[in-house]
């Protein structure tokens, strides 16, 4: 009776060993969690509309995304200012996630900061983002993350131009740019 009892608390802690060494989601055989459903603004639609939150595991997303694309939407990176895609684009359209293809930005409310990095004064929907304290290299920075897909985008903070002194400094790596008429 002894060794049964000694077995099952053996049993029971290897299965919350297990539990915690998954983040408490319990035990997966896939790297994936469930996604959620979520509402976001499509511009192609003109309206909000219905869609599933994008889950990948690592290895999913390096086969989708340039190496740059990858640091920065994954791994959180910054591009080199000046030297990026869509920082002096002046072209009317929509700016989307390069991961999951979500609308963020419109060409509209972007402007010319100075900083190297596309700037917007807002996103398309407050609901296509999503935003987290972010206390990495000595400073506090509102990080800007994609509401579907979780990638990093880039920063937003409180110099920028009316109507909402808001600078939402972006990665091109992180964008797709599609141009509208």
């Amino acid at each position: 009776m002894r060794y049964v009892a000694l077995f099952s608390g053996l049993v029971l802690l290897g299965i919350t060993v297990a539990i915690l060494s998954t983040g408490g989601h319990g035990i997966s055989t896939s790297a994936a969690h469930a996604a959620s459903h979520i509402k976001i603004y499509s511009a192609e639609k003109g309206n909000y509309v219905m869609s599933d939150e994008v889950v990948k595991s690592k290895e999913e997303w390096k086969k989708i995304l340039t190496p740059e694309q990858f640091h920065v939407l994954r791994e959180k990176g910054t591009e080199r200012p000046f030297t990026n895609k869509y920082a002096a684009t002046h072209d009317h359209g929509v700016y989307r996630c390069a991961g999951c293809g979500l609308d963020l930005y419109r060409s509209e409310d972007k402007f010319e900061s100075g900083t190297g990095w596309p700037s917007f004064i807002r996103p398309i929907a407050p609901e296509n983002i999503k935003t987290e304290i972010d206390k990495s290299f000595f400073s506090t920075r509102t990080e800007i993350l994609c509401r579907r897909c979780g990638g990093h985008l880039g920063h937003v903070f409180d110099d920028g131009p009316k109507p909402t002194g808001l600078r939402y400094c972006m990665n091109s790596a992180a964008l797709q740019f599609v141009a509208t008429k």
